[in-house]
This record gives C-alpha cells, structure tokens and sequence, in this order.
C-alpha cells in the first residue's frame, strides 16, 4: 500500500508517519525494515528495489520518499523535461502492483495540488492508496487544535489563553507541543491552563513579539509597546533587525489596507499579496483595523527616515526606536528627548 502525506505541516505529517509505523509491530524490527530515500536523487529503479526487497524477520517493510511528488510538480524540478515526465508515468503505472508486503510512504513537505495525478489514482485505488493534506492551520483551527491537544494531555485550556499561546508561539505544532507539555505538567492532571500560565512559562517567539508591539502601537499602549521593544533588546536582537521587521510589518499592513479599501476580496488580497497562510491574512485585518491608509504612509516613511538615521550614525539605535514607538503610538509628531525619557522612566 502506498501512502501520500503531503502539506507544510510537519508535526502532523510525523505524526501520521508514526502510525503507520506502530501498526506494523515490533518497533525493533520495523526499524531494521525500513528504508529512507531522497526523492530529489532517486531512481526509479532504486525505488523499486527497495520496495521489492523481501523483509527480514517480518511480515512488511516500510519504505519512506521524501519530497519526490512535490518535486515532480515543480517547474523548477524533475517534473520538466521528458526523463520527468516519464519517471512519473512509470511511477503511476508501478504503484498499483505493489508488493503487499511493502507500505511506501510519500513523505511532501508542500501541498499537492487537488488534480495532481498521485492523488488522483489514491482516490481511485483505495484498498492501496491513501492520501491527506497536513496544511499549516488558520487561527481559528489552531485555536481548535490547542484545546484538543490539551485534553488530550489530562488538562484544560481556556479560550483566551488558546489565542493567546497560538499568537505566542505560532503556527509550529511541534513547538506548540511542547509549550502545551510544559503547561500541562505545571497545572497538573484536571488541572485548568489560563493566560496567567501562558505569560509565565510561555517565551513569545520573535514574530510575536513584533506582532505583539504592533498591537500595542495601534492601541495606543505605549508603554507596553516598550516593553516588547526592549524585550526583544533584552534578547541581543539588533536594533536594525527589530527595525526591518516592524518595517516589514507596517508594510505588509499597509498593502492589506490599500487593497480592502479597494474592495478587494480576502481571496484576491492573498492571491495580490502572495501570502497564502490565512492566519497571517487574519492577523493584517486586525491590524489594518487601527490605522487609517494615510496614518499607515506616513508611519512607513518615519520608519525609512529613523532607519537613514541609524545608518548614518545621526541618532543612537536604542533611542531612535524608542522615540519611533512613542511617535507611532501616539499618532503625533516626534516627541522630544525629554518626553520620551519620561515615559520610559514613569
């Protein structure tokens, strides 16, 4: 039988990976009748001789290609050209005489399209085909996700610190894991996580903290906006980096904006924008939500400025990012040195 996993989310595609592994017996013995392959390097012949090779000692053999599928749907990949093309019709026509003491499994770190030929011929042998999508979740899957997880590890989560952790740590499920593994340990068994556990055990990684500082500058909350900033100090992030990034923010919220004002669709937005995680589409509409499109040009051309200004050696990094946040937050000219100096110190 031959399985597809094929999607950007890695932990869950492992997952799966794992159960396929335990329902084929002594895990010792399926360790020594497994073989992993490379798909942008191998043979269809090697392949083949791997998936043909009597187990030892047992009744099945696992077999794992990684990124193969992908590869052949890439323009940039095997796929071109008539060895390609070739490779992948032979494959499609091997598939379904596979040994039935062999589970191959397709290992696609990206999503394969709905009409790719593997996926069709999967839905269409089912006794010995299988195939699931493992795509980076949306907030509110995520979201979802992170209750069930922790249920799942004897505990409770309350909504709010599940949208909490999700902007915390991200999309990444395996570290998501083990953040949930921490909190859980700590509250115990029926025991309640709340966003008081979150802002203790959890460290926001550094996208949240910018999208945090966002937030927080959007609000008006310019003391919070501060803390973040020197958070990220704290962490001997450079200045010019924690600039570039709240850059990059702005300008991606920015462009949203334009493009809603506009009237464009959440679909047309991400297709414009190039952006197809729709978590981050969800993120730039809240955002874009506490600035106006003038507010938002005006801020990025502040933020080009305080970055010439760095550059060139006229103000101190430090400074400059504070005085940009306290700018920001408050909608209003470049405050003075001493104002700035007293809102960091209140």
């Amino acid at each position: 039988m031959f399985y597809i996993l094929h999607g950007e989310d890695e932990f869950s595609r492992s997952e799966a990976l794992d159960k396929i592994r335990a329902k084929m017996g002594d895990p010792s013995m399926v360790s020594l009748n497994t073989t992993r392959l490379d798909g942008k390097k191998v043979s269809l012949s090697e392949l083949r001789h791997a998936c043909e090779t009597i187990p030892f000692m047992t009744k099945r053999r696992l077999i794992i290609v990684e990124d193969l599928l992908v590869h052949f749907a890439s323009r940039a990949g095997r796929g071109e050209g008539a060895a390609g093309k070739a490779f992948s019709k032979e494959l499609l026509e091997y598939l379904p005489t596979l040994p039935e003491s062999t589970a191959l499994v397709f290992l696609e770190s990206s999503s394969l399209g709905a009409k790719n030929a593997f996926l069709s011929l999967a839905r269409k042998i089912k006794d010995k085909g299988y195939a699931r999508e493992y795509p980076i979740l949306s907030s509110d899957r995520l979201t979802d996700w992170i209750v069930k997880r922790v249920r799942q590890k004897g505990a409770r989560i309350e909504a709010a610190a599940a949208r909490e952790l999700a902007t915390y740590v991200g999309r990444g499920l395996r570290v998501m894991d083990q953040e949930l593994e921490k909190l859980t340990t700590y509250v115990g068994h029926d025991g309640i996580v709340t966003t008081r556990e979150v802002l203790l055990l959890v460290s926001p990684t550094w996208e949240a903290n910018i999208f945090h500082m966002v937030d927080a500058l959007g609000e008006r909350r310019t003391r919070r906006a501060l803390q973040l900033l020197h958070r990220l100090l704290d962490y001997q992030e450079p200045p010019l980096r924690i600039l570039a990034m709240i850059t990059r923010q702005f300008r991606m919220i920015m462009q949203y904006r334009q493009l809603r004002d506009e009237g464009r669709s959440t679909e047309q937005i991400q297709e414009i924008a190039g952006i197809h995680q729709r978590f981050i589409i969800d993120k730039l509409s809240r955002q874009a939500g506490n600035f106006s499109l003038p507010q938002l040009r005006d801020i990025y051309r502040r933020l080009l400025e305080v970055d010439q200004q760095i550059k060139t050696g006229r103000m101190d990094p430090i400074l400059a990012l504070d005085l940009l946040v306290v700018e920001v937050s408050r909608r209003r000219a470049l405050p003075t040195r001493s104002s700035a100096q007293r809102i960091l110190s209140s």
